[in-house]
């Protein structure tokens, strides 16, 4: 057993991360954090058709969004390889496959097999006519190498097969999860190794990879479960000893059925996109399986790697709790600074066109009043909305405001009032006291006054309380959008 802690996250470069991909990377990386050893990154883009070099920047984009930094694996700009067991791409690693399945080969426990997709599908149909799984019977599995060489050299292509019919006895192992597991070894027959074209199948490539990358610990999802049995085939095989596996839950939507674009976002570029911080993102995620000894709800990074036991993942399934998760970011947002929390405003607010004044204390201003009201990022652009001059525009339900005969006198007053006042914005007493006023010299009162000021500052009968919103906006702002209300036909 090796006595460092070495763990690996190794996604297929096939488009963003997904939350559950996501969950796997965080856990391993707290399991090595918290015990001092190192996680890698590596990329297994052997599906060749599917692999894009973009999906993999996608990736890892996504990750140090996260914050989950590897120790070793593709540098995160030129994708080159760093550290001392590379290549970490599985696509550059095609001659170290090669030379492990010739060393299994050479001992007799693989073999090439030339039996065409025609006869495999009459070896299904016969299986299945006899209610049985079908399992690979070939005739080449007793070939001499001499005999199979001469068939390739000649030009046929053939696969390299694992032989399991001598393997009778039952596989078991401590799944670090879920305890002990067993797995008959007559489950599966024999299996591929490498394919026709020499490229590996999942199984062959992750075993040799895990073993010459020295992982000590394999922490994946419930689904890879069924591939342990072939994989400690293979490790017996070579004579090397299997790292210690755990196969954590599946994350679950709120039917319990696992969880899918149907439901709404769920990778993290979409999750970033929608404003949720990542740290709010992690801790989430994090208590998916997981929890903390001391029940603690909202954690750092370090609160995390600190506390982080496998001992407290549960095997259940997750539930994935949106609700909780918006209730979470919110907290995560409104613990950062005023400055630090309009820095991350201010790629939605520009995404969204939205024009707004560049001084710092307006801006600190509108942060100590929004705050409250933002549970993701994204909230911002409607809260920040009504303070930009580019979006006023006369929505149609004010129509109905401009059908009662007081409301051109209201915003008459409103404009001259607001243009007798001596500063650049108006404070809420200062709006009150000019709201009170409109109230005497118009007679206007309730809706047919509260409405039609609306209507002067944000274009519509109803919305976030003008005294919220007025001193946000500058005295320029206000008459402007005041004469505006006043020429509407």
């Amino acid at each position: 057993m090796l006595s460092k802690v070495r763990v690996r996250f190794a996604p297929s470069p096939t488009g963003y991360l997904h939350v559950g991909g996501a969950r796997t990377a965080l856990f391993n990386y707290l399991f090595a954090k918290h015990l001092g050893g190192q996680f890698i990154l590596r990329i297994e883009d052997t599906d060749q058709e599917r692999s894009t070099d973009n999906a993999l920047r996608m990736q890892i984009e996504d990750l140090q969004w996260l914050g989950l930094k590897w120790d070793e694996g593709p540098n995160p700009k030129t994708l080159e390889d760093q550290g001392p067991h590379g290549p970490y791409r599985q696509s550059r690693r095609l001659p170290v496959y090669k030379q492990v399945a010739d060393e299994l080969i050479a001992a007799g426990k693989a073999y090439y097999c030339f039996l065409t997709e025609a006869e495999l599908d009459q070896q299904r149909e016969l299986a299945k006519a006899a209610g049985k799984t079908m399992h690979v019977a070939s005739p080449y599995e007793d070939w001499t190498i001499a005999q199979a060489m001469a068939r390739l050299q000649s030009g046929e292509k053939a696969v390299v097969r694992f032989k399991t019919r001598n393997l009778k006895r039952d596989f078991v192992f401590t799944d670090l999860v879920r305890g002990e597991i067993k797995f008959p070894s007559d489950m599966v027959g024999d299996f591929v190794l490498l394919r026709s074209d020499g490229m590996p199948v999942y199984n062959f490539c992750c075993v040799v990879d895990d073993h010459k990358m020295e992982i000590s610990h394999v922490l994946r999802a419930e689904e890879h479960l069924p591939n342990t049995l072939r994989q400690l085939m293979i490790y017996e095989g070579m004579g090397w000893a299997p790292p210690q596996f755990g196969h954590l839950s599946l994350i679950l939507d709120e039917d319990r059925q696992k969880l899918s674009k149907r439901n709404g976002a769920t990778s993290c570029h979409e999750f970033k996109e929608e404003g949720y911080l990542p740290d709010a993102l992690k801790n989430f995620v994090a208590l998916l399986g997981w929890s903390h000894p001391d029940e603690k709800e909202i954690m750092s990074m370090q609160d995390m790697i600190s506390a982080f036991d496998l001992q407290r993942i549960n095997s259940a399934g997750a539930v994935f709790d949106a609700v909780k998760l918006k209730w979470m970011n919110s907290v995560h947002l409104r613990a950062h600074s005023n400055s630090e929390i309009w820095e991350m405003l201010v790629p939605f607010l520009q995404r969204a066109h939205l024009e707004l004044p560049q001084d710092p204390v307006w801006q600190d201003k509108t942060v100590t009043v929004f705050r409250t009201a933002m549970e993701t990022l994204v909230d911002a652009v409607e809260l920040y909305r009504p303070l930009s001059d580019k979006s006023f525009l006369l929505q149609p339900e004010a129509d109905e405001v401009y059908a009662w005969e007081s409301t051109k006198a209201v915003i008459g007053q409103w404009r001259d009032l607001v243009a007798a006042e001596t500063t650049d914005y108006l404070n809420e007493e200062v709006f009150l006291r000019i709201q009170d006023q409109i109230k005497e010299k118009t007679g206007a009162k309730g809706k047919f006054l509260f409405q039609a000021v609306r209507v002067a500052v944000i274009g519509k009968p109803h919305g976030s309380e003008l005294k919220m919103l007025v001193p946000l906006i500058s005295k320029k702002s206000l008459l402007l959008r005041a004469e505006i209300a006043l020429a509407k036909k």
